[in-house]
Order: structure tokens, then C-alpha cells, then sequence
């Protein structure tokens, strides 16, 4: 076996990599913009997630090993979340799962608001029996644990393979990131890419879809051949603005990524179909009687009746972005309606596990479906 330094052209999708003491770290987001997060707490984390973040490499080995030190958040009261997979990926094709549990455990606890560390050791992902031929492999990193890089080793030599596909930035909420997505490469931002064969930097960041002016400047700072932009479910269920603050703040956002981007194609995504907020405003928050019985789900405690003075729901933020779209009068910029991605009768079908976030069929159909509206024969990132 041979070690392998892990260089920036081995990993994809990371628009920053920190050195640390206890290893590479990749980031979602920049250093600029983590300053200006104000300290935020779910938004730091969620850009340390790395959600589309993959190592990509040629190689002839059949032994592929990389060792991480994980970092988890959990939460008083709360079912813990299942170790996320490591997805690899020979010539584009899924070949091997595996999970690396060791690690730091930070649990927080909603009650006090106290967090509390508790230390852990490296693991290693480890994959075998891998065809003994040249080949390309992506080695997609957990889409909700933050992962240090310390060492890639294999049976043979590895070099770097060069980007030869368009590359699409997306940015979105948990449900870009992967929420109840079943493994990194099966998001839908990650189904969608695979089917329109696009390089994809995934900027979905949990809770954290808020319209922030740092996240529109990294975006903007981005190489970019196609860009979306899904917006909406978390300004409503951090009950974030209301209606006079948003649609302004929409055309700063985009304002902003046209700086650095004037005839990018580009497409504003409403959100999807989400019962509890569809007429009924935020905050959103747990549902304290499921917590009771070991099960995760979201309820939304805002009053119907407070949309008539401004307050936002999914029905509304629908219409004002599609409104946004029209006003600004940009040939590149397209709008798709989240109800086309996932509606009402695949809520039928497909029902969201925990009254928000899609399961992972749906994960896989919103992607799909992406891919065939934004990047199919006519579609406004067709290219």
C-alpha cells in the first residue's frame, strides 16, 4: 500500500480546503463568508458537511483506503441519525458502501443550549475487491458529518483526473445538502448531476437558505458553467422575513452572482411541495409528542391568518419568485416551480418521512426530474 498526499486536485466540490491538526478539512463555503455568518452555529456546521464533496482520482488498484476523523452533531432527546455511507464510484458506476463511526460526538441540547464535546480517534474507509484495470474513481464523502482528511491509500499509483464536464453550482437548504437522501452520491443535487453528466459543486446548506449576501458573493466568486438557486423553505420555517423584506432581498442575491456571472445560465427554484408550510407560516420547530416516541418530525407554529399583513409561506414565496423572474428581464436568468420537482400527488406517493425533508425515492425522482427540466433538450442549463 502507498500513501498518496491529498492535493486539491484530488478533491472535487470543496471550495475551500483548511489544514488542521488533525487533518485536511474541506469547506463549503469560504473563509470570508464564515466570518460574516455571524457565529452561526448550524450554518458552520452544515458547510463543514461535505455534501457533494468527492475525492477523484485514476488508479488500477483493487485496494482503496482513507483515513478521516468524522465529527457528528446530536441532540438531547433526539434519535441519532445513522452513520452516513461513503459512496465509491468506479467509471461512474456505484460499486461500494461503507461507513467510518469513529470519531467526535458533539451533543447539544435544546433545553440549556450547552453543547458537549466528547473526543474520539481516526477510522478508516476501507474498499476492496476493486477491478484491477485503469479507471475513475470518485470517492463521495458524507453529506452530514464533518469529515477531516488524513490519508488516501492504495495498491497502485493514483494521478489526478483532469475536469472535462460543464460545472453546475447549486445552492439550497437540508434538502439540497441530502436530508433522508440514502448515501452522498444520491442526493438529488447528486442524481441530477450524473444524468446531465455535470461537474457539481453543491452549496445546499442546512438551514441556511436564508438569502444570505456572503453566500451570493461565493457563489458569484465560483467557476461556473450553470448555476441554480432553490429558495424558500427556510426563510419560511426560520419565519426569516416577510413579504416587503424578501423580494428585494431575491434581487440583491441575484444581483450579486451576476457580478461575477453576467450571462451564466441560471435558474431560481421555488420550493417544493411541503404540507405544513404550504398556507401555514413559521417558525417551524420539532413536534415535541413525536420527539416522546423516538421520532423525528417538524410542525409549523405560525398563524394562517398573519399572511394578509406579510408573513411567508411556501404558496407565497412561489409567487413572488416567479414574479422576481419576470421583473428582472434577464435572458439567462429561467424560473422552475418546486411543484414540478416534487407536488402534491408525489406527496401521495412519496410522502416527506418527517413532514419535511424528501425520503430517498424521492431524493432520487426530484433529481431525475431536475436533470430532464434544467438540463434536457431545451431546458435553461442545457448549454
Amino acid at each position: 500500500m502507498q500513501t498518496t498526499p491529498i492535493t486539491p486536485d484530488l478533491v472535487r466540490g470543496a471550495l475551500e480546503l483548511e489544514r488542521t491538526e488533525r487533518g485536511l478539512l474541506p469547506h463549503r463555503l469560504p473563509e470570508r463568508a464564515r466570518r460574516q455568518a455571524g457565529g452561526d452555529a448550524q450554518l458552520l456546521s452544515a458547510q463543514s458537511q461535505p455534501s457533494g464533496v468527492r475525492l477523484v482520482f485514476r488508479t488500477t488498484a483493487s485496494v482503496v483506503e482513507l483515513d478521516t476523523l468524522r465529527s457528528v452533531t446530536t441532540y438531547a432527546g433526539i434519535p441519532a441519525r445513522p452513520d452516513c455511507f461513503y459512496d465509491l464510484r468506479v467509471d461512474g458506476e456505484l460499486v461500494a458502501q461503507t461507513t467510518q463511526p469513529s470519531g467526535d460526538v458533539v451533543e447539544g441540547d435544546f433545553a440549556t443550549g450547552r453543547e458537549t464535546l466528547t473526543r474520539g480517534e481516526p477510522g478508516t474507509a476501507r474498499f476492496v475487491g476493486l477491478p484491477a484495470r485503469d479507471k475513475l474513481v470518485e470517492l463521495w464523502l458524507p453529506w452530514n458529518e464533518t469529515v477531516h482528511l488524513i490519508a488516501l491509500r492504495t495498491d497502485a499509483l493514483v494521478s489526478p483526473a483532469p475536469v472535462t464536464r460543464r460545472t453546475w453550482v447549486h445552492h439550497g437548504s437540508s434538502i439540497s445538502q441530502g436530508s433522508n437522501a440514502a448515501s452522498p452520491s444520491t442526493t438529488w443535487p447528486a442524481v441530477a448531476a450524473r444524468r446531465a453528466d455535470v461537474e457539481l459543486v453543491n452549496l445546499g446548506l442546512a438551514g441556511s437558505a436564508v438569502v444570505d449576501p456572503f453566500t451570493a458573493r461565493a457563489i458569484r466568486d465560483t467557476p461556473a458553467d450553470a448555476l441554480s438557486v432553490k429558495l424558500g423553505i427556510n426563510v419560511v420555517n426560520h419565519d426569516a422575513m416577510r413579504r416587503r423584506a424578501f423580494a428585494p432581498a431575491v434581487h440583491g442575491f441575484l444581483d450579486t452572482i451576476r457580478d461575477g456571472h453576467p450571462d451564466t445560465p441560471l435558474v431560481l427554484v421555488s420550493p417544493l411541495f411541503c404540507p405544513i408550510h404550504e398556507d401555514t407560516p413559521g417558525p417551524g420547530t420539532f413536534d415535541v409528542e413525536a420527539l416522546g416516541q423516538g421520532l423525528v418530525r417538524f410542525l409549523a407554529l405560525g398563524d394562517p391568518a398573519d399572511v394578509a399583513t406579510g408573513r411567508l409561506t411556501l404558496r407565497v414565496i412561489r409567487e413572488v419568485l416567479a414574479e422576481v423572474v419576470a421583473q428582472r428581464g434577464d435572458p439567462a436568468l429561467a424560473h422552475l416551480d418546486g411543484l414540478e420537482l416534487y407536488g402534491e400527488p408525489d406527496h401521495e406517493r412519496l410522502p416527506l418521512p418527517d413532514a419535511l425533508h424528501p425520503s430517498p425515492e424521492a431524493h432520487e425522482l426530484i433529481g431525475e426530474r431536475f436533470a430532464a427540466l434544467a438540463f434536457g433538450p431545451g431546458g435553461p442549463l442545457s448549454g
